[in-house]
């Protein structure tokens, strides 16, 4: 179908430990589909019907309107989608490009140990906060 976008990640099966540390910020995938409609690969397409429309429009210097007409619908679609689902799309270089802050360094934190130990905690107390004895296991009280 013209103008479905298709993302493809390759992964190495082998190195296992890599899988869990792949976390694709939506920033990251809309400045990637930025990139490909900016530069579209017209002699290697995933999608053929696209990339012919494309070089058309390229090609007539923007006279053929077939597939800016295309794009013009899925972004306004697009948008409509994102305001449905609350999705704040940035819209100019200033909201793509946001700088985030690196936490201070006192405000760093181990989650698990902020969980599992509270300052006041005497040491020797019998339970751990990890811990329920009434809890069976089976979804019994």
């Amino acid at each position: 179908m013209v103008g479905q976008l298709q993302i493809s990640l390759s992964v190495d099966i082998v190195d296992a430990t890599l899988t869990a540390t792949f976390v694709f910020a939506s920033r990251t995938i809309l400045l990637s589909v930025i990139s490909l409609l900016n530069e579209p690969n017209t002699f290697s397409p995933a999608n053929v019907d696209a990339s012919v429309m494309y070089r058309k429009w390229r090609d007539s210097k923007g006279k053929d309107r077939e597939y800016v007409e295309i794009i013009r619908k899925q972004v306004l679609a697009t948008k409509a989608e994102a305001e449905r689902d609350g999705v704040k799309v940035p819209t100019t270089l200033a909201e793509y490009c946001v700088r985030t802050r690196a936490p201070a360094p006192d405000e760093g934190s181990d989650l698990f140990y902020d969980y599992c130990y509270d300052e006041d905690d005497v040491e020797g107390e019998d339970g751990d906060c990890c811990y329920d004895e009434d809890d069976s296991g089976n979804e019994e009280s």
